[in-house]
């Protein structure tokens, strides 16, 4: 067999391990028969049997937990209530202009990221800045991380600050 009959039929042989092993990873996991691998959820309980019954507790599980989602307080109000507990007079000036907070309930000390939004504008060089420095630090004595980085964000979507929690 010559060089280029090698390489060429190593190539083949190599899409065709390529193809084989896309196509037995590309179903995700489910054994359905190549359907898609997903029922709907009027399906399920129009299926009826044991599905009736799992498709009830689920819908119990779901209205339970948008109970618990519904009571609880969004990210910016557990902050502001926070720094309305401990914070200074010019903290809780600042932290009035907080709009929304993102990342603030997910950490995991590796690498954890907290947006801030308010409703200053100007960016860097705006009326905000002072401000915004004083809320990157109210966020740091709300939340603690080995590695942590909150960004305060102005109206126009601009990072005002940035600091660590």
């Amino acid at each position: 067999m010559g060089m280029k009959t090698k390489v060429a039929l190593g190539a083949v042989v190599g899409i065709v391990v390529i193809g084989v092993v896309s196509a037995n990873s590309g179903d995700g996991g489910n054994d359905n028969g190549g359907n898609g691998g997903g029922t709907s959820a009027a399906a399920d309980k129009n299926a009826g049997g044991s599905g009736d019954k799992a498709g009830k507790a689920d819908d119990a599980a779901k209205s339970d937990a948008g109970d618990k989602g519904a009571s609880k307080a969004s990210q910016a109000e557990q902050f502001k209530a926070f720094v309305a507990k401990n914070g200074t007079p010019k903290e809780k000036d600042a932290v009035a202009h907080v709009l929304k907070v993102q990342g603030a309930d997910q950490q995991n000390d590796i690498l954890d990221s907290a947006d801030v939004y308010t409703d200053f504008t100007g960016g860097l060089m705006g009326e905000g800045s002072g401000p915004s420095k004083l809320i990157a630090s109210a966020f740091a004595d709300w939340k603690d991380s080995k590695n942590g980085l909150v960004t305060v964000y102005d109206a126009g979507g601009e990072i005002i600050t940035n600091g660590n929690f």
